[in-house]
This record gives structure tokens, sequence and C-alpha cells, in this order.
């Protein structure tokens, strides 16, 4: 994605470090405010009719609007999307992943007030007095799909990466994403064109990013031979004591210190360079 990287060397520097600890915080926030101010909460949903009324204020406090779901599960979820999002902050870099996760948020304002606009077409040329609010459509939109769809890209960018179920059952990330993919494409078939614009705006992001990230060139022939030849070359430099096969020349942990820790060579380096998932954006080429 050239454009991202022309876009990363203009603006790079104005990008937000840590951003998940700041929307997780904005979540946890909600979460309170819906137990011991719950009537604060219809303040802060995402209208579009209220907005172009003059509460612009709701442009950017949907995002403290968070599930009522038990405490035990909403600190599961934190754990878990704090880990998965720092993760892929540190290996996109800051840039990118405020790009990611702006993006989503920016898509799902569109999609609220596309939402708005279909509804004023189908019912406000039936009423006298103009322009519809539709208060409560607001409900229909919030960050959680925004969160899944960092699920997704950690699974595609992680693909063989396992985790626990419930703790107990070790499933790689791959086959989470196909099943959280099909929950998706199973709300979107099944739901009423309100749902559909309100899930397909929240995840355009991750469709977007998996698209534009999709290499088939790789499958050529010639691809396939580079490849090999390279794994022919590499091999005798990726045996390291203790029988690891992968270290990061940078921090020298291998996949002995940490079984999930994902190593990448760097195509910029001259040289068999191999770096973890924390290094591998972020290090020094080596010329």
């Amino acid at each position: 994605m050239n454009w991202l990287d022309k876009l990363e060397r203009k603006f790079g520097r104005f990008s937000i470090p840590n951003l998940t600890t700041y929307l997780l915080a904005a979540y946890v926030i909600g979460y309170v405010t819906r137990y011991l101010m719950p009537s604060l909460l219809s303040w802060l949903t995402l209208e579009p009719g209220l907005i172009l009324r003059g509460q612009i204020w709701r442009i950017i406090s949907w995002i403290f609007i968070a599930p009522s779901e038990n405490l035990l599960f909403f600190v599961i979820m934190i754990m878990l999307y704090y880990s998965l999002g720092s993760a892929l902050e540190r290996t996109w870099g800051d840039f990118r992943y405020n790009v990611y996760i702006f993006s989503g948020l920016l898509f799902t304002v569109i999609g609220a007030f596309i939402l708005y606009a279909v509804l004023n077409g189908m019912y406000g040329q039936y009423l006298s007095g103009g322009t519809l609010t539709f208060s409560g459509m607001g409900g229909l939109f919030s960050v959680s799909y925004v969160y899944m769809s960092i699920f997704l890209a950690f699974a595609v960018t992680y693909p063989d990466m396992e985790v626990l179920l419930y703790f107990i059952i070790p499933i790689k990330m791959k086959w989470m994403g196909i099943v959280y993919g099909v929950l998706i494409l199973y709300s979107i078939i099944t739901g009423n064109l309100f749902t559909r614009i309100a899930i397909v705006a929240s995840v355009l992001n991750f469709i977007i990013y998996f698209l534009a990230t999709r290499n088939f060139s790789r499958y050529s022939p010639k691809e396939k031979a580079r490849k090999a030849k390279f794994k022919r070359q590499s091999a005798p430099h990726m045996h390291y004591s203790n029988g690891a096969k992968h270290r990061c020349a940078v921090c020298g942990r291998t996949e002995l210190d940490d079984p999930c820790l994902e190593f990448r060579f760097c195509s910029k380096c001259n040289g068999n360079y191999e770096y973890c998932q924390d290094h591998l954006f972020t290090h020094e080429h080596v010329k």
C-alpha cells in the first residue's frame, strides 16, 4: 500500500501511541456510566438527526457506549482486546494502527448518516414539518463491531497463533477469525437494512485492509522458486542454542522464550536478519 507509506512519511509524527489503551479507557468509562448514571447514555449515542440540530459532541461521545454485559465477561473482553490491539500496534506501527482504528470509527459515523438519509427518504415525505429526528437509531451503532475488526485483523496478521478458548481449548486464530466472519455474514444476511448498514459500516475498515493487503503474486511459480531458494540459503543460519530455529536480531529472543512470538525476515536489510513482531517495523535496516 504505497499510498499509506506516503501518508506515514508525511503525517506519521501525528499518530497517537498506545491508542488501544485510550479506546478501552473510554469503554470502561461508558460501562461504569451505564450503571451509575444510565440517564446520561441517551446524551452520548450516535444520533445524526440530533447532531444536525447542534449536538455535535455525539460524533465522538458514542465511543463511550458499552454493552450491558456481566462484569466478568466485560473484564475478559477488555483484557483480550488490550492484548490484541497492543500486538497489532507494535506490529503495524502507531500510524498504520491509527489509520485502521480511526477509519473504522469514521465509517461508522458515515454509515449512521447514510441510514439517517435513507430513513428520511422513506418516511420524511409523509410527514409535515420537515425531516425526522429518528431518536433511538443510535443504539444500532457502537464500537463493538470496531473492536471485532481488531480481532479479525489480528487473525489475518497472526493466523497460526494459538489461543486458549475458554482458557482450556487451544485453537488457532485463523479458525476463530473464520467463525467471527461467518457470524458477521449471518447477521448481515438475516438482518434488516438498518442492521446491515450498521454492521458493514463498522467493519468496512477491515474489508478495505483485507482486500488491500492480499498479495496473490506469492502463488506464482517464480515467487515459489524464490522462496525455496531463500529457505535453502538461510537454513544454515537458523540453528541456535537449545534447538531454537528463530531469533530476533534486536532483542535476541527465540521461540523458546515465548511460543507466541512471530518472526519475519526483513526484505530491506542486507543479509539474513530475522526480527520478532515487536521489532520488525521499528529496527534500523542493515545496509
